[in-house]
């Protein structure tokens, strides 16, 4: 195997240029920062819980509504089921071919719900601890 520095150092910053985590997203939403959050799943996944505040769009309606809701000076941030699922980054594909900044949500819902961030149901708020396989109890975050 043979990586240069080089070519090591663009893959990584290429990544973190196109990729973000549950807790980067809510660091942001925290701030204030202007994007739309997008759920791409279908309907029943929607509506057994969502990160509260996204906006439902899925995947296959991309292309067809997001012109009519989504300006394309606001930035995306897409996300789907978790990651053995790639249905965010087909959703980011279909942003970016319409010409929006995107950028894909690693871990999805599933690392979301499992952070104990902010979920939502059709009844309301969702209340999860934190997983601590995946997040600290005892911390605001990882500190990484």
């Amino acid at each position: 195997m043979t990586t240069t520095t080089t070519e090591a150092s663009r893959h990584f910053a290429a990544r973190l240029q196109f990729e973000t985590d549950p807790s980067d997203v809510k660091a942001a939403l925290d701030a204030g920062e202007r994007f739309v959050l997008v759920d791409s799943r279908g309907l029943a996944a929607w509506q057994q819980g969502r990160i509260a505040g996204a906006v439902h769009l899925p995947t296959g309606e991309i292309a067809q509504r997001a012109p009519s809701i989504i300006p394309l000076d606001v930035p995306v941030v897409t996300y789907c089921w978790g990651p053995g699922c790639n249905g965010s980054t087909r959703a980011a594909l279909a942003f970016s071919l319409l010409g929006y900044e995107v950028r894909e949500m690693i871990g999805g819902f599933e690392y979301w719900a499992r952070e104990g961030l902010p979920v939502e149901d059709d009844h309301g708020d969702v209340v999860r601890a934190a997983d601590p396989l995946t997040a600290p109890v005892d911390a605001v975050s990882c500190a990484c």
